[in-house]
């Protein structure tokens, strides 16, 4: 028997995040990158935070969902929300936003997620893409509920003091604990419901237990990304979280490779920042040229690429080890190899 050692490769792990946190301190104090491209720089990570949660849902449980950016936006309206009215720039207050943000989006997920998970393939997409739409009107008449939201206008007056060591520290605890639940109980039941649901089922998994365990934790991931982006931007608008917005989270998952952490954070990066080229390449053009951008994207991958850009590999640091059970031999004892 083998269990999993989770702290192995952490050290590395941290000393790369200790790396990349200076190197933008520094680059940005020294007005190397200016601070146009430090926002796009916090973008990407509040996009691969809330892309890591897909990569849960969808990459280790294997649940494909195309409402993600409704639980983005309602972890930025609630977040912002909180800090509008009670917060006026106080960090107690700010990091309460964060987990109510968090919590709503997970609560949320976990009401629909109990009936529209025991749906299967293609019916699972259109169930969540329904409810993405479903939020999104909600949000451009928000006002007449709480007129604080400012509804289709959008919601401004949010205090701006998510800064770069916040965003960064979210964003690494994301990676951190999808690398350990991968390898957890968990997330080797999201794999046996991912290959084969029926097998897992017989095997004594609750494919419906398992598979809302992984939706409700990736949407949650979802709702505290949200949470940073209403309080790193000065506007929270609807057509930020619209049906387009959760297929930059599907793209990001799909060309990184289903289930590779690696693949997630490289592409969620690497695509805010071509995203952000090409806007100024097209200039007012590529708000109409998105959608074709989107499913051209998606057609060379699955032509070049179908098991994405990554898939199959993934950085050492990213995978805890296994080690034997018990105690190891001591020097010059046989060691016990029975099964």
């Amino acid at each position: 028997m083998k269990r999993t050692n989770l702290t192995a490769g952490l050290p590395l792990v941290l000393l790369l995040a200790l790396v990349f946190f200076v190197a933008r301190e520094v680059l940005g104090s020294l007005e190397i990158i200016n601070y146009y491209w430090q926002l796009i720089l916090d973008q990407s990570l509040i996009i691969t935070t809330a892309a890591i949660g897909l990569s849960i849902i969808y990459g280790f449980a294997g649940q494909f969902s195309l409402g993600h950016a409704a639980f983005f936006g309602l972890g930025a309206y609630t977040a912002g929300l909180i800090s509008k009215l009670w917060g006026h720039g106080n960090y107690g207050v700010f990091l309460l936003s964060l987990v109510a943000g968090a919590a709503l989006a997970g609560a949320v997920a976990f009401l629909i997620g109990l009936p529209i998970l025991r749906l299967r393939s293609d019916y699972l997409g259109i169930a969540t893409m329904g409810f993405g739409i479903i939020v999104k009107v909600l949000m451009d008449n928000s006002n007449k509920w709480i007129t604080a939201t400012g509804g289709a206008t959008g919601m401004t007056g949010v205090p701006q003091i998510a800064k770069f060591p916040v965003i960064f520290s979210v964003f690494l605890l994301a990676v951190l604990l999808a690398r350990n639940l991968r390898l957890s109980s968990f997330g080797r039941a999201w794999t046996a419901v991912r290959e084969d649901e029926v097998a897992a089922d017989a095997m004594g998994v609750d494919p419906t237990r398992v598979k809302t365990l992984a939706f409700v934790l990736g949407c949650a991931l979802a709702g505290v990304a949200g949470a940073l982006y209403a309080h790193r931007y000065p506007i929270v608008h609807p057509s930020s979280f619209d049906f387009l917005k959760s297929f930059d989270f599907l793209i990001i998952v799909v060309l990184g490779g289903l289930g590779s952490m690696s693949g997630t954070i490289v592409t969620g990066v690497g695509w805010v920042f071509l995203l952000e080229v090409l806007r100024a390449v097209l200039g007012q053009s590529f708000l109409d040229f998105r959608g074709v951008i989107y499913a051209l994207t998606l057609v060379l991958v699955v032509i070049l690429r179908p098991k994405g850009l990554l898939s199959g590999m993934e950085w050492q640091a990213l995978i805890p080890r296994r080690v034997p059970e018990g105690n190891p031999p001591a020097k010059g004892e046989t060691p016990n190899v029975s099964a």
